[in-house]
Parts: C-alpha cells; structure tokens; sequence
C-alpha cells in the first residue's frame, strides 16, 4: 500500500524511518514543511536563535552521542548563517546531516539564490541534493547514510521546487541499521608494530576520537606493551580511569605530563590527528619514532611524518597487536614502572599543579576559580570549550568523566561556538550536568542562545571569564600600545544581567568569596542555566605564557 505526498513529507518520513531523531534548526518557509514532517516522524526539534548556533549544536550532539544529528536551514541566507558551525563539524568528521532548502530549479534571480553546492564544498563539507521527485527518497536515504557510515558533515540541498512535487511513499518502511565496514588489517603492518612496541623502552600510546569505540582493546594492548596512556583533545577522557593513564596530550598538557612524552621513545597514535595542538607543534613527538593508527587512508601523516602508517580499524589493530606481542612472550614492564607511576598520578590533572598566587582586589584568578569550580561540580559532566586566552582553564583544568564528557569545537580556530556546543551537548547527556568556559567576547558573540538554553531548561553552569577584552590579541602584542589595543578592549560588561535578562539565573565574581551562589545553584534542582560572570585578572593564561595558544583570539 502507497500514499501520494509531497516529496517534503517523504524525505522527513524517510529520514525519522532510518534512524534520524535529533534536529537543530531555524525554520523559514524553505524548510517548514520538511521539518514538520521528521517530528510527525518521532523526531525532536530544538530551534535555535542564529543557524550557526544550530549547526553548532548539532556538532555537539553527534560528538556526544555517537549518532546522527540533523540541522533544518532556509535557503541561501539560512545555510550561509551556518557555514562556520558546519566548517566546524566538517573538520571533525563530524556526522551532521544539513537539510538545507534551495531555490527552485534554474531560478538564479531569486534573492536567496547561492551555488549551496560550491558554498558548501568550500568549506570541507559533502554537498549532495534531490535530483528529482522521484530519485528524492533515495537521494536523502544516501546522505543519511553517507553521514551515518562515512563519518561526514552533508548538506543535502532540496529545490523548492522539487519538495513540492507528489510522490508515492509505501506505507511502511522498516529502519535500516548500517554500520561502518572493518578496514582489512595488513598482517606486515602488525608485525610491523609488534616489532616497534616489543622494542620501546617507554611506549606511550595516544587515543583520539578514532579510538573513542576501541578504548578496552587499546588499553589492554597498553597493558601488554607497558605502555603509558594519553588522549587527544578530540578524544579526552578516552582512558579516564587507567592508573597508567595521564589526561591530555598537547597544548593543554601539564608540565609532568609533557616531560614524561619527550622522554618516551615511541608514540603510537589510535585515531588522533597529530596536529600542531596535539604535539605542540612537533616537540612533543619530533625525535620520537611515531605510529599512526587510523581507518582513513587520507589522515596518515596529513600533519606529521610517521616512521609506520597503518590503514585499519582501531580495535582491529590494537587486538592483532596485542596478540602478536603476548605469542612472543609475556607482558612488557616498559614505561610501568613505580618511579614513573608517580610520575603519572602527580602529573595527570592540573587541579593538582601548583597555583601561583596573584593579588589583584576586585578580580580571581582563572586557575584558582576553575580548580574550585571543578570541586564543587559533579563529577558526571560534560564540559564544553570555547576559543580564546582563557580556554586552558576549562580545558585543562575541569575533569571530565569519561570520553562522552569533552566536547572541543576549535578544529576551526572560530570563537563563539562553545554556547551553542553547550547546548547540544546538554540535550544528548540530560543525566549530567554541562558545565561551560567561554570568554565574555565569545559569549557576548552568541548571547541569543542564552534564551534557547532558558527556554529549554537547562541546567548549565557557563561560567564566563571576563577580562573586557579579546584577550588572546593583548597577549599576542605585548609591545602594543594602550591606543593599539583599543581596537580589542571593551567597556566592563555586566553579562550576569544580560543572563537573567534572556531568562537564566546570574552571579558575578570578583573574588573566591563570591562563590556561596554557585554552590547553592548546584545543590538546587537547576532548572535554569546559571551564568557566572567572573571578573578575572588581566595576566595572559599559562598556555599563552608557554607558547602553545591558539592564533584567533
């Protein structure tokens, strides 16, 4: 049995059948129908204030949950609006499925006309589209998947044109579960690795978002190999747990930590990039033999040189390696020794990293306000990263709980995403509390979305470090001039207003006394996002200090 409708309801009707249950978007006459259809469909709707915000937010939610997100945009303008937040998630491999309407077909006079396909591509993400009313269900049945398997951000462009045809749809359609296919591991490619590993003196192995699905197969080649453990910032959080485990690799690094992989003798990388954050430009690797791991042929060496590159999925590896160095003998000691597991636990957070005391009345210290803040949160969060001077202090100085609890939205270096990350990242994990960093320029830059997490009642603790300034540019010119830096200070802003004006609840910190709201927002039943505007001293942060920020902001 068929029905005859419109090929808008057929591809909302075809995507919520396959699995799709989680859409962002703002909806104008373009995507109206389309949108309506999904949720008639089962599937849920946040509508954000801005389209980067829901491009963002659906980033956030697929790294969260592992799953496909979906964003609803108008045409030209509307997905124009959300091009930096789908850079973002392109870069990551992120997968987003990107319902954007078009402009009829051929109908280049229309205002809201762009080349969506080139526009798209320019940015790093697939541009696909509905050829016709009839090819349309296929057409979006393929994106989906393509997005699902292929580990990539689409943007399905749908003509108006087109959406508005009839079409017959069966009347039932059953879910299809798809599922990425092994790569082939090489035989000389293990070998290959067992000889490196059974070599090493102090292997350490690197785990990314490629090894997020893999991390019990990695540990355990860890433990045959006597090797340490550290994630990507991509990936923080993947070893959470492991007593051989450090956090963080890269620029968020304590100095323990870093000291302990320059004197390592081989890397092994499952899934991680290697780009210039994760290896502080080189000088955590350069000198050290260096394994990459990772089911993308394109990703080895893209950043670094690698003395062996192996094609092939992540656990697939870790276990043939794992065998092949327990046949030729027991597990190794390696790097596991107790020396070096004293090393490991005094190294392993920043919470427990000497704090150097500053005096500044009126303002905190980002350290010793974020090693508070971790204190006094749960430890089941997620916690969310914006851009900027300050981002080392909620990147590196917040635990997190597990790989689920990281999301990191700088693949782009763009400044302004962490609130709309925060949000997707609080409706995927309801059962945790999202905690924010975000500097008062990226936050002022997307305070719209401030009404969505009030409206959506979410218990978010964003905690916003204020120095009135783009910070990263007064630090990046110390010998600007006051007249320079006009063009990147701001009037002090009193954003814990603005907060409670778009609904959520608001304290500004001055000194570590001020904290007595926070700590009573967080034993309350949060029920609104509290924003916390600290007023912090205007030093540059450690990570710009050491060399290791970001160039934008």
């Amino acid at each position: 049995m068929t029905e005859t409708m419109k090929v808008a309801d057929a591809v909302g009707r075809v995507l919520s059948e396959l699995g799709l249950a989680q859409v962002f978007g703002v909806v104008g006459s373009g995507n109206f129908r389309v949108t309506n259809a999904l949720l008639r469909g089962g599937a849920e709707f946040v509508a954000s204030r801005h389209e980067m915000g829901a491009a963002t937010m659906a980033d956030a939610y697929a790294r969260v949950t592992g799953k496909v997100a979906a964003v609803s945009l108008h045409q030209g303008c509307g997905l124009t609006n959300a091009l930096t937040g789908i850079a973002e998630a392109a870069k990551c491999h992120t997968p987003v499925l990107v319902l954007a309407a078009d402009t009829a077909q051929g109908d280049v006079t229309s205002n809201f006309y762009i080349d969506q396909d080139a526009a798209v591509a320019a940015v790093g993400a697939t541009p696909m589209r509905l050829h016709t009313a009839a090819s349309a269900v296929a057409d979006a049945a393929r994106a989906y998947r393509v997005a699902q398997v292929e580990r990539k951000t689409v943007v399905l462009s749908m003509p108006l044109d087109i959406q508005e045809e009839m079409v017959s749809y069966p009347a039932a359609r059953p879910a299809t579960e798809l599922s990425r296919p092994d790569v082939t591991v090489s035989p000389q490619d293990v070998d290959a690795l067992v000889r490196l590993l059974d070599e090493a003196e102090r292997p350490v192995i690197v785990g990314g978002r490629g090894a997020r699905t893999s991390k019990h197969d990695i540990r355990a080649l860890a433990e045959a190999a006597g090797a340490l453990l550290i994630a990507s910032g991509g990936g923080r959080g993947v070893f959470e747990g492991d007593e051989w485990a450090l956090d963080i690799m890269g620029g968020f690094a304590t100095e323990g930590a870093v000291g302990l992989l320059r004197e390592s003798d081989l890397i092994v990388a499952f899934g991680a990039a290697l780009n210039t954050w994760t290896t502080r430009n080189g000088a955590l690797t350069d000198g050290t033999r260096l394994v990459q791991v990772d089911d993308r042929a394109e990703a080895i060496g893209k950043h670094r040189l690698v003395d062996l590159g192996i094609v092939g999925d992540a656990g697939a590896v870790a276990r043939a390696a794992r065998e092949g160095l327990l046949a030729s003998g027991p597990a190794r000691t390696g790097y596991r020794t107790p020396e070096i597991a004293d090393r490991v636990a005094t190294s392993r957070y920043w919470k427990d990293q000497p704090v150097e005391q500053v005096d500044e009345p009126g303002y905190v210290d980002p350290a010793e306000l974020t090693n508070a803040l971790d204190a006094l949160a749960p430890i089941e969060r997620t916690v969310v990263v914006d851009g900027g001077n300050v981002n080392c202090y909620p990147g590196a100085h917040l635990r997190v709980p597990d790989d689920d609890g990281f999301v990191l939205p700088l693949s782009f270096q763009a400044i302004g995403m962490g609130l709309a990350s925060a949000i997707g990242a609080a409706v995927a994990r309801p059962d945790r509390i999202t905690v924010l960093g975000i500097g008062d320029g990226s936050l002022l830059m997307a305070a719209a979305e401030l009404e969505t997490a009030a409206r959506l009642g979410l218990g978010m603790l964003i905690v916003v470090y204020n120095d009135a300034a783009y910070g990263a540019e007064i630090h990046l010119f110390p010998d600007s001039t006051e007249e320079e830096q006009r063009i990147v200070r701001f009037p002090d802003t009193d954003i814990a207003r603005v907060a409670r004006g778009y609904g959520c609840d608001g304290v500004t910190v001055r000194s570590m006394d001020d904290l007595d709201p926070v700590r009573a927002w967080l034993e309350s039943p949060r029920e609104r996002p509290l924003v916390v505007d600290a007023k912090i001293t205007g030093r540059p942060s450690w990570m710009m200090i050491s060399g290791h920020s970001p160039d934008h902001k």
